[in-house]
């Protein structure tokens, strides 16, 4: 990486963080009030409150006003920016909306930079603990400024396993109840805690050795794609094919499980 383009990824750092710290501070002003506020359901178990629109719109502001031919592109609000965009942010404004209107304290606020279609820099913090990750392509991964690695676990007894349910597809649920019995056989815990841009970043760090969903959004996984490669783990698709942002499965491992998580989650077919 040349000293011009580190420079160009510093500054994109630097906009993902001041956007997740601007939501961050809303969101926690209106966590007191969180189960008084009106829930929208945009599709089955799928919800949306007025403070993740507040927060995805002041994210947008920040971004804006340091990247104005910039795209953004968010869960709740359309993208942003004329026609194909050499910069694009992906913006998760309050990962885990389920979680914070019951008061339970596992959310986030999740942003990736793409510069000319690649992942260049990524930040997500975590609202109630406080932690920030952030990563720059080629520069590594940290928490809090302190550099952080995946695991080193490579027995898939000694492994601990992030998951999350496919909640809001029921043609998935049999094959993820098929897979969600073969890993805890194999492994030595499972957790669902609930927000996928914290669990990659629990991969990243070395708390969970291996993480897979059936189904994500570009804005779930963007940031934590960054966290998990330059943390020095693997992030793939079902099939084990390098995965960008976008809608799909992932699997997440610290590399040295990733063979045996993608032959434990390979559902026989029944037909």
């Amino acid at each position: 990486m040349g000293p011009q383009r580190s420079v160009e990824y510093e500054e994109l750092l630097h906009s993902c963080v001041a956007g997740t710290k601007v939501a961050a501070e809303y969101i926690r002003q209106r966590a007191a009030a969180a189960r008084t506020l009106r829930w929208d359901e945009k599709q089955r178990a799928d919800y949306v409150s007025e403070v993740d629109t507040r927060a995805e719109e002041l994210i947008g502001e920040v971004l804006r006003q340091r990247f104005p031919d910039a795209a953004v592109m968010g869960e709740e609000l359309s993208p942003h920016g004329s026609g194909p965009a050499d910069l694009t942010f992906v913006v998760d404004p309050l990962d885990g909306t389920t979680n914070f209107l019951h008061g339970y304290p596992v959310y986030a606020v999740s942003i990736a930079a793409l510069l000319e279609g690649e992942l260049a820099a990524a930040a997500v913090l975590d609202v109630t603990r406080g932690e920030l990750f952030t990563a720059i392509r080629g520069a590594g991964a940290r928490c809090n400024g302190m550099p952080i690695r995946v695991s080193s676990v490579a027995a898939p007894g000694h492994a601990l396993v992030g998951t999350g349910f496919p909640f809001k597809h029921r043609d998935l649920f049999d094959r993820y109840i098929s897979q969600l019995s073969r890993v805890m056989r194999s492994a030595a815990g499972i957790r669902r805690a609930g927000s996928a841009a914290l669990d990659l970043c629990a991969v990243a760090a070395g708390r969970f050795d291996a993480f897979w969903e059936l189904r994500l959004a570009p804005w779930d996984m963007a940031a934590g794609i960054l966290l998990v490669h330059e943390a020095g783990g693997l992030v793939t698709d079902l099939e084990g094919r390098t995965l960008a942002p976008r809608h799909g499965p992932v699997v997440a491992s610290n590399g040295l499980l990733h063979s045996w998580l993608l032959e434990v989650l390979e559902v026989p077919d029944t037909n």
